[in-house]
């Protein structure tokens, strides 16, 4: 088998490697996937092992310890980096553990500059926990680049992007945010969860760290938590492994095997979630007597629809509406849907629907919310792959249902 050419994440270089010449479904089935040297096996074997023999001291095949390196975690870690055109990746017990890493990076006293409408989990983070080590966040409203110029300080040393946002699915661009936050010698982290990096590669874009969590599009089968950071840069690749291994916020080998596993069919998934997504979007729009209005970047009506089309390759499976009515109105919507499963997370096969207010977002202060536009009619879609009409179907008789029932409607 042709063996393609990758930087090892074990064994970090400074060099960075060859563009690759395969595209992109290519690279997710191969990468990091070498047979067995031993057995021939073509998917390399689960290893569970916590240590490794050493022929001398200090002299080993590339893992010593297991929280320091794995062989499954380090394979995961090479199709990541391919897949996100960048030369190293390391992944994490979670995205959260991620973001908390990447924290970690920063020296005490430091600064970010967060985009407004961000993770509920991350809003928590950088609030009530990066504080304890003396970091602060500011959430700046990013969709006008030029704010963010306004919010630097002299001890802003990153700046932190959702695009698309969760749950309001606006857009940041991202090469404009780069050129101002490199300008000021920031740093620039983009959570690239919700297009996966078949949809969107923020490192092409000048991003300087790209995050996913893995639970959701990565692995795509909602049964791994796991998260994952990659990068180009030498130096921010070895400050963060060091903090992965000093921290030990790492994921099990099982977890990296399954992620993996999952990884090689996202070009195929991604296709499907963003076919369903648009017929869902587009049956959602016109059906306007029982919507107030629907976001998905790849509907003309999106504000931001030529942007998505400048800096992404795809509009993703995630859809976000708001229905007539009220708190109540919502609930029944979500009450009566049959396929869509009334449950947080995202990026599984399966479609799931969430009201946001409630649910992911219920950290998020209320006044927060208002201004965000986290409503308590917001629903929050992640379309799965099951068929398409099906979908469209379950979607539009629980909207009946739920306006119907509504007394004010």
């Amino acid at each position: 088998m042709t063996v393609i050419s990758t930087t090892s994440p074990v064994a970090p270089s400074n060099v960075a490697p060859a563009p690759s010449k395969y595209a992109f479904a290519t690279l997710a089935i191969h990468a990091g996937q070498e047979p067995d040297p031993h057995t021939g096996a073509v998917i390399p074997a689960l290893s569970l092992s916590t240590t490794y023999k050493q022929s001398a001291v200090g002299v080993h095949q590339g893992f010593e310890y297991s929280r320091s390196g794995n062989p499954n975690r380090a394979d995961f870690e090479t199709a990541i980096a391919a897949l996100e055109k960048a030369n190293y990746a390391l992944a994490f017990a979670s995205g959260s553990a991620t973001t908390a890493t990447l924290v970690n990076m920063l020296p005490g006293g430091s600064h970010i500059v967060s985009v407004n409408d961000v993770y509920g989990g991350t809003y928590r983070y950088f609030t009530k926990v990066a504080p304890n080590s003396n970091v602060k966040a500011t959430f700046v409203d990013l969709f006008d680049p030029t704010n963010l110029r306004n919010a630097m300080q002299d001890n802003t040393r990153m700046v932190w992007l959702e695009t698309p946002t969760n749950p309001t699915l606006r857009l940041v661009d991202v090469r404009a945010i780069a050129d101002i936050a490199h300008e000021f010698g920031a740093i620039l982290v983009v959570d690239n969860t919700f297009l996966s990096p078949y949809f969107q590669n923020p490192l092409e874009l000048g991003a300087d760290i790209v995050v996913h969590s893995c639970t959701k599009y990565i692995n795509g089968h909602s049964d791994v938590v796991l998260g994952v950071a990659a990068m180009r840069d030498a130096q921010i690749y070895d400050k963060l492994k060091f903090l992965q291994n000093s921290i030990g916020a790492i994921p099990a080998p099982f977890d990296c095997f399954m992620a993996h596993r999952g990884l090689k069919t996202l070009h195929l998934r991604m296709r499907q979630h963003e076919t369903n997504a648009l017929a869902v979007a587009e049956a959602l729009e016109a059906a306007s007597g029982l919507v107030e209005n629907v976001i998905y970047p790849g509907l003309p009506s999106h504000p931001q629809y030529e942007l998505a089309q400048r800096q992404q390759s795809g509009f993703g499976g995630m859809v976000t509406f708001r229905i007539r009515g009220d708190l109540a109105t919502a609930d029944r919507f979500l009450q009566n849907v049959k396929l869509f499963t009334l449950a947080e997370s995202l990026g599984g096969v399966e479609s799931l629907c969430e009201l946001p207010a409630i649910m992911t977002h219920g950290a998020v202060s209320a006044e927060d919310r208002a201004v965000l536009g986290i409503t308590d009619n917001l629903i929050r879609l992640s379309v799965g792959v099951e068929d398409t009409q099906d979908l469209v179907q379950d979607v539009l008789q629980a909207l009946q249902a739920a306006v119907e029932a509504n007394p004010s409607a």
